[in-house]
C-alpha cells in the first residue's frame, strides 16, 4: 500500500476567547492516500475550515503532528513550509478569489510561473486545463466576465495546474446553484483523479459527500 500524502497525528486547536477558551480540534487523526478523495462533513463551525487550514499550512497555533508527502512540517521553519505547501499542495475555496486584473489563462500560468515552471509549459498546462473544463473560448476574460460557475473552474483549474500531490477545497461549490455544483464537483473529481492526487474536501453538504471516496465526519472536535 502507498505511503499517505497527509497524515495527521492527534491534530488539536484551540481559540481564546477572553477567559474562554474553546477547543475546536480535539486529536484529530486521518490519513489520505494518493488517489483517493475523502469528503469531510461537518455543519458550519464545527472546524472543516480549521482543519484545512492546519492541513495547507496556512497559520500556526497547531498541536499534534502534520506529514505532508512524509514531511513532518512541525520540524519545518517558515520558509520550509512555504515551498512544501508550494510544491504540494493546491486549494479551491468557496470563493474563488482569483486575480481580478488579470485572464483566466494568466490565473493558471501565475502559480505554475511561482513554482520556476518554463512560461511555455505554463501556457501548454493552463489551456490544457481549462479546455478540459470548457473554458477554451474564454481564456482571454477577466474574472468580472465570467459567471460564477466559469470563476469556480478557473480556480480548480488554478489548483491543479502544478500536479498537487494533495487538493484541499473548503466548499468548492458553495456559492453555485444546485445544477452548476454538481458540474463543477463532477469536473473537479474527475481532474483530481486524472492528476492522481489526494484530496480532501469539506462540505456540509452529504449528497455531495458521497460522491467522493469516503466520507468522514467531524463532529465535537475528533472525526466519526
Amino acid at each position: 500500500m502507498s505511503d499517505p500524502v497527509v497524515k495527521l497525528d492527534k491534530l488539536t486547536r484551540s481559540f481564546e476567547q477572553g477567559d474562554v477558551r474553546i477547543d475546536v480540534l480535539k486529536g484529530v487523526d486521518l490519513e489520505v492516500r494518493p488517489g483517493e478523495i475523502v469528503a469531510l462533513l461537518g455543519p458550519s463551525g464545527s472546524g472543516k475550515s480549521t482543519m484545512l487550514q492546519a492541513i495547507g499550512l496556512l497559520e500556526g497555533g497547531f498541536g499534534g503532528r502534520i506529514l505532508i508527502a512524509g514531511q513532518d512540517a512541525s520540524a519545518l521553519d517558515g520558509d520550509e513550509r512555504t515551498t512544501l505547501r508550494r510544491d504540494h499542495i493546491g486549494f479551491v475555496y468557496q470563493f474563488h478569489h482569483l486575480l481580478a486584473d488579470f485572464s483566466a489563462l494568466e490565473n493558471v500560468i501565475i502559480p505554475q510561473m511561482i513554482a520556476d515552471t518554463p512560461r511555455a509549459d505554463c501556457d501548454v498546462r493552463a489551456r490544457e486545463l481549462l479546455g478540459v473544463l470548457g473554458l477554451g473560448e474564454r481564456l482571454d476574460h477577466r474574472p468580472n466576465k465570467l459567471s460564477g460557475g466559469e470563476q469556480q473552474r478557473v480556480a480548480v483549474a488554478r489548483a491543479l495546474a502544478n500536479k498537487p500531490a494533495l487538493v484541499l477545497a473548503d466548499e468548492p461549490t458553495g456559492n453555485l446553484d444546485e445544477g452548476t455544483a454538481d458540474k463543477v464537483l463532477a469536473e473537479f473529481i474527475k481532474l483530481v483523479r486524472d492528476n492522481g492526487s489526494a484530496a480532501v474536501v469539506a462540505t456540509h453538504n452529504e449528497r455531495m459527500a458521497y460522491a467522493m471516496d469516503r466520507v468522514v465526519r467531524l463532529h465535537d472536535g475528533v472525526l466519526e
